[in-house]
């Protein structure tokens, strides 16, 4: 078939009685997410449906309205938003729209969801804003089915929750249906970070096995494990053999880094029958890729392997303000404070006093044009339960009703950089030994970890002067009285910086009750900042010793039924700016960011609402309806925090959120930008 016949056929619909076979999805198909794909289109006034050409990516809405209906692209510009709300919300609609994607079971054993043996299936998928009910998904399953050769196994797989509740009561004879999270199990290939390296593969089926390994990893060395834990040093690519999700702490670390990082299901056994493990080797992760790249290179010389950032690319960290300050709660401080008590706890009392006092800059990420729409108003107004023509007063107010009725910031004190340098100042020992470790970084010619180490031991076991104990003391009685049990947090200036996250990097210790107690969690937090790791890790990224100090925030812990952490995007799609991206765990947020275990994962529409569960993780069910619904809030309270955090008026940097859910409360544990290396 020529280009010139292939476009004439795909742009006449196919009648009654045609139907589509494998090789002609394969001439109609565009790829997405690593899936071939084939959008189509049901006139139901017409009865006719439409396979369209998708490999130049024509949306749904551009095809109805200029090869239909004969619109001009101008025509449907003027009339976007109501356009899509005909052919997405009206009850009455005239056009079905979806998707067909082509999967491959494999395994000899196993079988696809219509029961038969492995092998190619399409799934039919509508967008996850559509609003189709019951009978209209039955009705266009059922029509696609008919137009689809008969060999072809077909599957609905529900756009949303919604979509999931409607066809639940539908038997799977009638209707077979593979889920979301279903798929992405099943993926063999996710691509993390985009990029190219090209080191040396270092390959374990373990972590116990890289432990016992006596050789360090070398920044030109490409790791291979089933999840790579989070306190590797910084490397030149990474390679998951097991599923892993882009939030725990050495994703977004390696997504600062900006190096290549993909999962590769079955990569560890391609490894291996190449003889490619210790060699050197040219790795490439596309985001649009279908498969890791690996190919077997020449060593590269020393004097062009990776290095630590030369001076040009080094991170900048704000002088550390040492002023004596005292021991503060968190209701006193704002964003500009982060000099005197750390990033982190100037972005918590920030957010305290959003929670009380509102903020101007709710509606940014909203206000901002999306050609060729002037602005994204209507869509919160719709999200916020108020009149789509509601004015900036009546949105702003909705908005900080919303964040009030539901967040909260748990109540804390900070103590300030200036009591951590009284500390260290009141032991002459310790003194000594920190001075002897920055002139060992500044000479650069030997290992500083025993330094880092005889530091770390004499700040966990330096007693804290009575002075110091006592202002302790009194900040815990006045601030935090009634509160059983405690968590202790990092808050350095060293951290959540442009080309720096730090993610995972410093201590924070929960579960903390009584003074003593706090006394010992606060020299644990003020010691991981000499870990050897984090160390060395800041002298990589050219971050100076007598730059950095830390804060340390003494928080009521809340009780939790659910918890996790959400950025405001979709990592794996960051040209996405409808969707919120959300790890949960039904235990604890811990063991999203650390990795430990595989979280649900949830996507959330904060322009039409509706989410969807993009992977179960080792949960066996889902969430239950009332849990999804203020999840769904919460992505949208994340939006308008998302607006006020930003750095501009562009509204269009991220930002990542710890949180946790008890009852009808959500509590925001800690708020930081989302940096990705691009």
């Amino acid at each position: 078939m020529t280009r010139s016949d292939r476009d004439e056929a795909t742009t006449r619909p196919r009648l009654t009685g045609e139907k589509l076979t494998i090789q002609e999805f394969s001439q109609l198909a565009g790829t997405v997410g690593g899936y071939p794909y084939v959008k189509i289109v049901l006139d139901r006034a017409e009865s006719v449906l439409h396979f369209i050409d998708s490999a130049d990516g024509m949306l749904h809405v551009r095809y109805i309205a200029c090869e239909i209906l004969g619109m001009s692209i101008d025509e449907l510009a003027r009339g976007l938003d109501s356009f899509n709300d005909d052919v997405y919300r009206n009850p009455d609609r005239r056009f079905l729209l979806g998707t067909l994607a082509l999967h491959t079971r494999g395994g000899a054993d196993t079988q696809d969801p219509d029961g038969r043996a492995a092998g190619p299936f399409l799934s039919l998928e509508t967008v996850d804003v559509d609003t189709m009910d019951r009978d209209m998904l039955r009705s266009f399953y059922h029509r696609v089915r008919h137009h689809v050769d008969p060999s072809l196994p077909l599957v609905l797989k529900p756009a949303n929750h919604r979509q999931e509740e409607y066809v639940a009561d539908i038997p799977e004879n009638e209707i077979p249906r593979v889920l979301s999270h279903e798929l992405y199990s099943t993926a063999a290939f996710v691509p993390l970070n985009a990029g190219e390296a090209h080191g040396r593969l270092r390959a374990y089926s373990s972590e116990e096995e890289y432990r016992a390994d006596n050789e360090p990893l070398a920044w030109h060395d490409i790791v291979v494990m089933p999840r790579v834990p989070e306190d590797i040093p910084r490397v030149s690519g990474i390679i998951h053999t097991e599923h892993t999700t882009p939030l725990s702490h050495i994703n977004v670390m390696a997504s600062g880094w900006g190096i290549p990082n993909a999962v590769g299901i079955g990569a560890a056994e391609r490894i291996d029958r190449a003889g490619l493990a210790g060699r050197w080797v040219r790795y490439r992760v596309e985001a649009d890729g279908t498969d890791l790249h690996l190919e077997a290179a020449p060593p590269r010389p020393a004097d062009e392997r990776p290095a630590p950032a030369p001076r040009a690319e080094r991170v900048t960290v704000d002088p550390p303000d040492l002023t004596p300050t005292p021991i503060t709660p968190l209701t006193e401080l704002r964003a500009g404070d982060h000099v005197r008590f750390g990033t982190k706890a100037a972005n918590l009392g920030e957010l305290t006093h959003l929670l009380q006092h509102g903020s101007s800059r709710w509606l940014g990420f909203y206000r901002v044009p999306r050609p060729p729409r002037d602005n994204l108003l209507r869509y919160l107004a719709r999200q916020l339960g108020i009149p789509e023509d509601a004015d900036d007063m009546e949105l702003t107010t909705a908005a900080q009703r919303l964040v009030k009725e539901y967040a909260e910031v748990p109540r804390g004190v900070v103590l300030p950089f200036s009591l951590q340098q009284r500390f260290l100042d009141s032991s002459a020992q310790l003194r000594e030994t920190l001075d002897r470790l920055d002139a060992s970084l500044r000479d650069g010619t030997t290992d500083p970890s025993g330094l880092c180490r005889e530091a770390q031991r004499l700040i966990r076991t330096t007693p804290l002067p009575d002075a110091l104990r006592a202002e302790l003391d009194r900040a815990l009685d006045l601030h935090l009285y009634g509160a059983p049990v405690l968590v202790v947090r990092s808050s350095s200036n060293a951290e959540d910086l442009a080309g720096f996250s730090a993610a995972g990097l410093y201590e924070s210790v929960a579960h903390v009750s009584g003074t003593d107690a706090v006394v010992d969690a606060v020299r644990k937090v003020w010691s991981s900042l000499l870990a050897p790791r984090a160390v060395l890790l800041r002298q990589q990224a050219g971050i100076p010793l007598d730059r950095c100090r830390m804060g340390v925030v003494v928080q009521e812990q809340v009780g939790a039924t659910v918890g996790g952490v959400l950025v405001t995007c979709d990592p794996l799609s960051p040209r996405d700016f409808r969707s919120v991206y959300l790890n949960i765990s039904p235990r604890s947020v811990i063991e999203v960011v650390n990795g430990e275990g595989a979280p649900l994962q949830y996507l959330c529409n904060t322009m039409e609402g509706g989410s969807r569960t993009v992977s179960l993780g080792t949960a066996a069910t889902d969430l239950d309806a009332g849990t999804k619904a203020l999840v769904g809030r919460l992505a949208l309270i994340s939006r308008l925090l998302q607006s006020h955090f930003s750095p501009d008026e562009n509204y269009a940097a991220p930002v990542d959120i710890e949180w946790a859910i008890e009852g009808e409360r959500i509590s925001l544990l800690q708020l930081r930008p989302f940096r990705t290396a691009g």
